[in-house]
């Protein structure tokens, strides 16, 4: 909540901060309603609040105008700002986890469809945003559009958004697959 206030605050775009943080609102508020029902790991709980502080502080900026974006930007000599590639990385590679963890022990399904379901799950997720993403710049907020979407002039922006967090869920699998290979021994 500090971080919410405080990135409401900072903001110079209160429309672009309430559009990016609409589903972040959901997804706080899904847990909290479950939270009773089923309890995540703790590092699932971690792994979800750092995904959700990344996108807040996203929010707080366009994800393309993000200073953090910027910086890397600068660093790496990049054509463009990352921010936003970032945080769809991430949803693969900090979401994937808890979505294992749900599957695993809420409805205890056979192993194998632990870990093939969340990196399937994000990728229909991730087109399911992209999809999102286009219907509210382009038919809800067109004057926000541009703004809201961060493409910053790539034509194939929503697919390497979808690849990057499938990659991520895919390198979280195969991460704690090994982890859990590792502790076994």
């Amino acid at each position: 909540l500090l971080v919410w206030a405080w990135t409401f605050l900072g903001t110079t775009n209160t429309a672009n901060w309430f559009t990016e943080n609409a589903l972040t609102i959901v997804f706080i508020g899904g847990l909290a309603i479950s939270h009773r029902t089923f309890k995540f790991s703790d590092l699932s709980y971690a792994l979800m609040f750092v995904y959700i502080l990344l996108h807040i502080y996203g929010a707080m900026y366009t994800y393309a105008e993000n200073p953090a974006g910027y910086w890397l930007k600068d660093v790496f000599s990049l054509e463009r700002n990352p921010y936003d590639r970032i945080v769809h990385f991430s949803f693969g590679l900090l979401l994937a986890y808890p979505m294992r963890d749900y599957f695993k022990n809420h409805f205890n399904w056979p192993n194998w469809v632990c870990w093939v379901l969340p990196v399937e799950i994000t990728m229909s997720f991730s087109a399911a945003y992209e999809l999102i993403e286009w219907a509210v710049a382009d038919v809800f907020f067109p004057a926000q559009g541009a703004a809201y979407l961060g493409s910053q002039g790539d034509i194939w922006d929503a697919q390497k958004d979808m690849g990057l967090a499938f990659s991520g869920a895919i390198i979280s699998m195969l991460l704690a697959s090994a982890v859990k290979r590792i502790s076994a021994r």
